[in-house]
C-alpha cells in the first residue's frame, strides 16, 4: 500500500497598507493573484475596503480589511493587536509573511511655500509611520519574510513642488538599506519599489486626469506612456515572491524609463 503524501503547504499571508484603492489595491489584487492571502488597510472609506476584500475572495484568497492612520504612530500598538486577533481568528496563525509599507499622501509647494503642517504630514506618514509601523509589526512577522517600501521616481529625479515628498521618500529609501542589515539574520528582505508616474487618483489624480501634463510625462519616458496601476502591482509581488528571495536592500525603479 502506498501512503501519499498529504501535505499542504501554508499560504503566505501579506500585509498592505492603503490598500483600498490606487497602487495598494492593486499590489493587494496582484498578491491574491499570485496566491497570497492579504490584510488589507483603509483610512477613510471603508466601502473601497471591503469591495477590495470581495475581489480578493474572488479570486479564492482570504483577506480582511483593518482601518490604519498611517500618519499616527501612537495607533499602531494596537493596529499590532487588530492584526494579532485577524491573524488568529482568519487563520489561526500568530504571524504574517509579507508587508507593503504603501499608504501615502502628497502635498505640493515650491519650497519657500512649504508649511509646517504639510511638512509633518508628509513626515508622518512617509517617513516616521513606515519606521515605527515596521517597529510595531515586526514581532508578527515570519522569519524569512519581506518587506517592501514604496518610494518614488522623485527621488532620483526632481519636479517643481515635490520637495518635501520626496525628501521623506528619499529618508524611507535609507531607511531600507538599515533595515536590510538589521533583519537579515532573521532571513528577512526589504527592498523599496520606486514608482513613477502612474495614473491613479494619488495627488487627486493628476498624472491621469491632466491630458497636457500626461503627454509631457509620456514623452520624457522611455517606453513612451505614463504607468499604470497593473505596471506596479504584479511587480510588486513578483519581487515578494521566492523567484527574488536573494534580493534585499535595493532601490528597484518602475517608471518606464522617466528621465533617461
Amino acid at each position: 500500500m502506498t501512503t501519499e503524501n498529504t501535505h499542504v503547504s501554508q499560504a503566505k499571508i501579506a500585509i498592505v497598507t492603503g490598500a483600498s484603492r490606487g497602487l495598494g489595491r492593486n499590489t493587494a489584487l496582484s498578491l491574491a493573484a499570485a496566491g497570497v492571502d492579504v490584510i488589507v488597510t483603509w483610512l477613510a472609506d471603508r466601502a473601497q475596503a471591503d469591495e477590495v476584500v470581495q475581489q480578493i475572495e474572488a479570486l479564492g484568497r482570504k483577506a480582511v480589511a483593518l482601518q490604519l492612520d498611517a500618519g499616527n504612530a501612537a495607533s499602531f500598538g494596537q493596529f499590532a493587536a487588530d492584526v494579532q486577533r485577524a491573524l488568529k481568528d482568519g487563520w489561526a496563525r500568530d504571524q504574517f509573511d509579507f508587508l507593503v509599507n504603501n499608504a501615502g499622501s502628497y502635498r505640493t509647494a515650491p519650497i519657500g511655500q512649504i508649511t509646517e503642517a504639510d511638512f509633518d504630514l508628509l513626515c508622518n506618514v512617509h517617513f516616521k509611520g513606515v519606521l515605527f509601523l515596521t517597529q510595531a509589526l515586526l514581532p508578527l512577522l515570519a522569519d524569512g519574510g519581506r518587506i517592501v517600501n514604496v518610494s518614488s521616481g522623485l527621488t532620483r529625479f526632481a519636479g517643481f513642488g515635490s520637495a518635501a515628498y520626496a525628501s521623506m521618500k528619499g529618508a524611507v529609501e535609507v531607511l531600507t538599506r538599515y533595515m536590510a542589515k538589521e533583519f537579515a539574520p532573521r532571513g528577512i528582505t526589504v527592498n523599496t519599489v520606486a514608482p513613477g508616474a502612474i495614473e491613479t487618483d494619488f495627488g487627486g489624480g493628476l498624472v491621469r486626469d491632466n491630458r497636457e501634463l500626461n503627454q509631457t510625462i509620456a514623452a520624457a519616458t522611455a517606453l513612451g506612456r505614463v504607468g499604470l496601476p497593473d505596471d506596479i502591482g504584479p511587480m510588486i509581488a513578483a519581487l515578494l515572491s521566492d523567484a527574488n528571495r536573494w534580493v534585499t536592500a535595493q532601490r528597484i525603479e518602475a517608471s518606464g524609463g522617466m528621465f533617461l
